[in-house]
């Protein structure tokens, strides 16, 4: 993450360079190739695949150039270096976490260059994204991204591991009281060693400084307002999570860490569930392609996110298609995000990708409908959007408040520091960053 207090600094210095080329300047076979940076997952690939040659077949005149960079991390460094060569590509998958960066730079348009001009979208359309990833495509209020898809987090847990411990399968936790419960059931030394052969519940901990950090805070912060509390005050003025919810949320996630000696449990949670080591853990819907192949074997399932003390919630991401000002066809870029958005695509897209839609009218779909009930494991994660929420807006400091989170819940789990004290530490350093303008 250290990496990240230079971004902006370094593209700053070369936002004199983001002029674009010729646009809409057609390749040697007389179509227009737009080029397309992503990092989605190895078992994504055919759906995406699939998704484009329906585009391409749609748009006869337009051929989008799919490239793969293999994590999020490689992405916006190899983002950076093409900023300042003006190689920047004509639509890249984003983090939410790289806007302020990229707007600060002048690499991106805002979506309203497009929405409002001639080959726009409704205020309707608009409006029908979900609320949570419209939040998340914007900085600083101002729309500089389109949503591709919705991802949240559910309960996997094994229906046979519940069985053996006297639980009903057909009853996962409900709430955090459950959760803890059944953990500790699921929680097995089997010959009395001290070391425990299956584990009842994954508390996803992982270094701070290493690259799962920011996916370690996001997988916290349905706890936080499970209890009541919030990352950030609505003003951007200080950060909330060192208060008494954030206390709450990790004072559970430390207890279970330590009773199950997680500390000498591999970070590999899949690896783990998949040789029936693990009995429940958080995953997202973009495993469901693949689980059906791995976990053919096991009797599985997923559930809503068990309650907290004050309400239900589930963390709501996705990435976010931006259009770079270095493009030379931001039209036809324009054109496939606009299609990326209809309906119809974004249930074929969810179908074949196991990513979540991004709108409700997704759900008139008839074939969506009919694919919700063969699959429920898939229409967990699609019951859930109603009570999804994302991060509130942190317009400056963004990625050091993160860095900070996944500090504090490091050093109070591994490294045994009082949570309060960790928390009130790391927030001193969070209300610096976003104060500093």
């Amino acid at each position: 993450m250290k990496k990240y207090t230079l971004l902006a600094a370094i593209l700053l210095s070369f936002a004199a360079l983001n002029c674009g080329g010729d646009k809409n300047e057609p390749s040697g076979n007389g179509k227009v190739e737009v080029i397309f940076w992503h990092s989605f997952v190895s078992s994504t690939i055919p759906a995406l695949n699939e998704l484009i040659a329906k585009f391409e077949k749609e748009n006869p005149g337009i051929t989008i150039n799919a490239q793969y960079i293999p994590t999020g991390d490689a992405l916006i460094q190899k983002l950076i270096t093409a900023i300042q060569s003006k190689t920047a590509p004509d639509i890249s998958w984003l983090h939410s976490d790289f806007m302020e960066d990229l707007v600060n730079a002048d690499a991106i348009y805002k979506m309203d260059d497009f929405i409002k001009g001639d080959d726009g979208i409704s205020d309707e359309d608009l409006n029908d994204i979900y609320p949570a990833l419209r939040l998340q495509s914007s900085w600083r209020g101002t729309l500089y991204s389109l949503p591709m898809e919705a991802t949240n987090l559910a309960l996997l847990y094994n229906k046979d591991m519940f069985k053996a411990a006297g639980l009903d399968p057909d009853h996962p936790p409900k709430n955090w009281d459950e959760l803890h419960e059944y953990a500790k059931k699921l929680t097995i030394d089997k010959n009395n060693d001290g070391i425990f052969e299956q584990v009842g519940f994954f508390v996803p901990v992982f270094p701070a400084a290493g690259p799962q950090g920011p996916w370690m805070v996001w997988q916290f912060m349905p706890y936080l307002w499970q209890a009541g509390g919030y990352l950030i005050d609505s003003a951007q003025t200080h950060v909330m999570y060192n208060e008494e919810p954030g206390v709450e949320a990790l004072t559970l996630w430390k207890q279970m860490y330590q009773e199950q000696k997680l500390s000498s449990f591999t970070t590999d949670f899949d690896v783990a569930f998949t040789s029936k080591r693990l009995a429940m853990a958080m995953d997202g819907p973009w495993n469901l392609p693949r689980y059906k192949d791995l976990l053919k074997n096991l009797n599985w399932a997923f559930a809503p996110l068990p309650a907290g003390p004050k309400k239900q919630a589930t963390v709501v991401g996705g990435e976010y298609l931006a259009i770079f000002k270095q493009s030379k066809h931001p039209k036809e870029a324009w054109k496939f995000l606009k299609w990326m958005i209809r309906p119809d695509v974004q249930a074929f897209w969810a179908m074949k990708s196991g990513y979540l839609p991004i709108r409700h009218a997704v759900h008139n779909v008839p074939e969506f409908q009919k694919y919700l009930t063969e699959n429920p494991d898939f229409k967990v994660f699609v019951d859930q959007m109603d009570v999804g929420q994302a991060q509130r807006p942190i317009d400056y400091g963004a990625l050091e408040v993160t860095q900070n989170v996944s500090q504090a819940i490091e050093r109070s789990t591994l490294g045994k520091v009082d949570i309060k004290k960790a928390l009130d530490e790391a927030a001193v350093k969070s209300n610096k960053a976003i104060n500093k303008k």
